[in-house]
């Protein structure tokens, strides 16, 4: 459906940033606002890189990362946080996927 991936946010650990990509200016402030705190605390509680991207296909992924070795890198711990997110930002996600999909992708299923 599409071409490649496209990276909605991430934060970055190891470099302690937080980047958002600027095509996505469109979404409302608090959404925005939402997304940079759950990346930021994400990183905060486990380490590595956390990267929200909307895969070939339009769907959210939430891609985690870290150095090899990192012994400050939380598995275990990013599992479970990475599934509290999808559960406690269940709504967001389905929200950002149908923005995605509708107003940047041009599914026509969705119309």
């Amino acid at each position: 459906m599409y071409d490649e991936k496209v990276v909605l946010c991430g934060a970055n650990s190891y470099e302690v940033k937080y980047y958002f990509n600027p095509e996505f200016d469109a979404l409302p402030d608090q959404i925005k606002e939402e997304l940079r705190v759950l990346c930021v605390l994400y990183v905060n509680d486990v380490g590595g890189i956390l990267t929200i991207v909307f895969d070939e296909n339009g769907e959210l992924q939430l891609e985690v990362s870290s150095t090899e070795g990192d012994p400050m890198f939380d598995e275990i711990g990013s599992r479970l946080k990475i599934k509290e997110i999808q559960e406690k930002h269940q709504d967001l996600l389905q929200s950002l996927q149908m923005f995605y999909k509708v107003f940047m992708g041009g599914d026509k299923e969705c119309y």
